[in-house]
């Protein structure tokens, strides 16, 4: 939902005890699947992007409530025929999964052309803008870890336009001198057909970026799963919390809570019975911090799930999976970390 007073681009944690156990019990309780009736934000309070034709709405955010989470962002893009959005600037990272159509983007006056299925990535720092040319309407899954860059003030952002003040400052200087070397190298398209499915512990999986890769994003990690039907994925065990749309079929999630047992140091208790949550193509499943999980496909269709982790936890040092079972499918080795 929006906030009256304005759109909410970062959550505080407020607390009068050190532990934050009712924080945690508030996230773990709220329900985790959403569906198209879920709209938190209708981008009409400080959002830049939409035109007369262009509609954008939010499916999680940082002022939901109940809140999930702000590790990442989730929203949809829709392009009718012939038509675009506003062009406009943000310092974050965006990665846009396209569900329905083609077109193309500009980015700091490049064009890049996007076709369904593909992850098309909007860089730190871009200018960008959304175009449908054709006769079929466009729809875009977006995923971004928006709140990482506010927390960190990199807040600058806006339309294009001129500045305030212009007599107070020098002459206009290349801002990309502040990028990490060659990352101009890097892939802003990748292409369904340029990432081949792999057997992992989890199951059939088609990598989109990941850390090491040559895709312009340092900051969400996405894969597609294919789970056939009437089978089951992995059961891995992940600190970084996740979010899956359900691109094909149907079926349910089990979801074990970790307690954490804080004595001479950390230890983990999973629970003995996991929570049940079912789901259907169009929805979005959050799973959350430091949970097991495991999905399950109904009979009939394969299940196909779209999932996103935001990059950091890897950097802050929760980089292992821990697969506590393996996908049925899977013939490698027992107990396979990644």
């Amino acid at each position: 939902m929006s906030d009256k007073k304005g759109r909410v681009f970062l959550r505080g944690i407020t607390s009068e005890t050190y532990g934050l156990k009712e924080f945690r019990r508030s996230q773990l309780d709220a329900p985790r699947v959403r569906d198209d009736s879920v709209v938190v934000d209708d981008a009409k309070v400080a959002h830049s992007g939409d035109s007369e034709k262009s509609r954008t709405w939010w499916r999680i955010g940082p002022g939901d409530d109940p809140f999930l989470t702000q590790s990442l962002q989730i929203h949809f893009v829709e392009l009718p025929p012939q038509s675009s959005n506003h062009g406009h600037g943000h310092q974050n990272e965006a990665a846009f999964y396209i569900l329905e159509g083609a077109g193309y983007e500009i980015h700091d006056d490049q064009r890049y052309e996007w076709e369904k299925d593909d992850l098309v990535i909007v860089h730190t720092d871009s200018v960008h803008r959304h175009f449908n040319p054709y006769d079929e309407t466009a729809k875009c899954l977006i995923f971004k870890a928006k709140s990482m860059w506010m927390y960190l003030g990199l807040i600058q952002q806006g339309r294009s336009g001129p500045i305030d003040n212009p007599d107070k400052f020098g002459e206009r200087v290349d801002w990309s001198q502040l990028w990490t070397p060659d990352v101009e190298k890097k892939r802003k398209v990748v292409k369904a057909a340029d990432t081949p499915w792999q057997s992992t512990p989890l199951g059939k999986v088609r990598v989109m970026s990941q850390p090491g890769d040559d895709v312009r994003t340092f900051s969400v990690d996405a894969f597609v799963l294919e789970v056939p039907a009437g089978s089951r994925s992995g059961k891995r065990w992940t600190m970084a919390d996740e979010v899956l749309y359900v691109r094909q079929g149907s079926g349910y999630s089990l979801h074990w809570e970790v307690e954490a047992e804080i004595a001479e140091k950390y230890y983990a208790r999973i629970a003995h019975e996991p929570t049940r949550h079912d789901f259907k193509e169009g929805d979005t499943l959050y799973v959350p911090h430091n949970t097991v999980a495991q999905h399950f496909a109904a009979d009939g269709t394969p299940l196909r799930l779209i999932s996103a982790q935001n990059r950091l936890f890897k950097e802050l040092g929760y980089d292992n999976t821990v697969f506590l079972e393996n996908a049925p499918e899977y013939d490698g080795p027992e107990g396979a970390r990644s």
